[in-house]
């Protein structure tokens, strides 16, 4: 089992991690959610406005903070290879500004992506582990991952089964998790492990805070609410619970994890909401997109809108971006 440790802060959880009796003693030991309070204090975060500079700020960490994703039956390589290039030229007209952190596509189509993308710095995410349901067996998954890394891609997100979570056994999820982290690894080649947990299928608040531990003890670099494919999806409380779990995390440990809320974020005062619970919740560490991301397939032109009114005093018309 991994050991977490950092010079003069660490905790070691393997003794944690031996068996679903500890992990469940140690994740049902975790500090309940007061729903009602967790409630309250997302919506009050959500009335936070920021001044016209900062916002301009903001716009644009947004931007760079997207996971532009297409996770459709119909893609095709001809919309992959659209959609990257305008992850790396969001908007066509201004050369200032910035491109988005990733393009999030099926493990099939990750060659199209990177033969686009090239030394872009854009990254590629790869939603893998029988995505979006994650019903199929173990070695079919991490074939799936090991496919998906060996084409190119930088990141991979796996969905956690969450039948075996929500019946408590909580061994066979981390030991998943654990064994998609290792297949992240072909070669020289590394992707990074973001875990989705379907929020809207973990019923309470309560599992999101103990799915949050699991993933982070696991050794997952990034925490993710949904795949989009299930309602609800992302939210602000959801999310504020897992930036509280982040955030706990290093304290523990002295090791950072990422948050990704995905699904249903559409628009800039959306995002500007997130990104003040993020600052608040927690701290500012957390506002790079090493460490925060959206998934989005509409946020973006909605930012490209509200950072062209800012630039240029005027709304564009519905043509000024392209539909993805």
């Amino acid at each position: 089992m991994p050991t977490i440790s950092t010079p003069g802060v660490g905790w070691d959880f393997s003794d944690v991690t031996r068996s679903d009796a500890a992990l469940r003693r140690f994740l049902h030991g975790l500090p309940g959610v007061d729903q009602v309070g967790a409630e309250a204090r997302a919506a009050a975060l959500g009335t936070r406005s920021i001044k016209t500079t900062a916002k301009e700020q903001a716009l644009d960490l947004a931007i760079r903070m997207v996971d532009l994703t297409t996770l459709e039956g119909q893609d095709t390589p001809g919309k992959v290879r659209a959609l990257a290039s305008k992850a790396m030229r969001p908007d066509p007209t201004d050369p200032t500004c910035p491109a988005t952190a990733a393009v999030c596509v099926y493990p099939d189509l990750v060659g199209v992506a990177k033969d686009t993308l090239g030394e872009s710095g854009v990254n590629i995410a790869a939603v893998a582990t029988a995505f979006p349901s994650g019903r199929a067996a173990r070695d079919i998954k991490l074939a799936d991952t090991q496919d998906a890394v060996e084409a190119g891609a930088d990141e991979i997100d796996m969905v956690i089964d969450r039948g075996a979570f929500l019946s408590g056994r909580y061994l066979e999820v981390f030991e998943e998790i654990v064994a998609v982290r290792e297949a992240c690894t072909q070669g020289e080649r590394s992707a990074h492990l973001k875990v989705i947990f379907e929020t809207g299928e973990l019923q309470t608040y309560d599992n999101v805070r103990r799915a949050s531990w699991l993933a982070m003890m696991a050794g997952g670099h990034f925490i993710k609410t949904s795949t989009g494919k299930v309602q609800p999806a992302a939210t602000l409380p959801v999310t504020m619970i897992m930036l509280e779990a982040v955030r706990d995390f290093r304290e523990a440990t002295g090791q950072m994890v990422g948050v990704k809320p995905a699904g249903g974020i559409r628009t800039t005062k959306d995002a500007i909401k997130y990104l003040v619970m993020v600052n608040e919740v927690a701290g500012h560490d957390w506002l790079d997109p090493d460490w925060f991301r959206f998934g989005a397939s509409t946020l973006l032109n909605d930012l490209l809108m509200q950072r062209t009114k800012m630039r240029t005093g005027r709304y564009s018309g519905p043509d000024y971006v392209t539909l993805d």
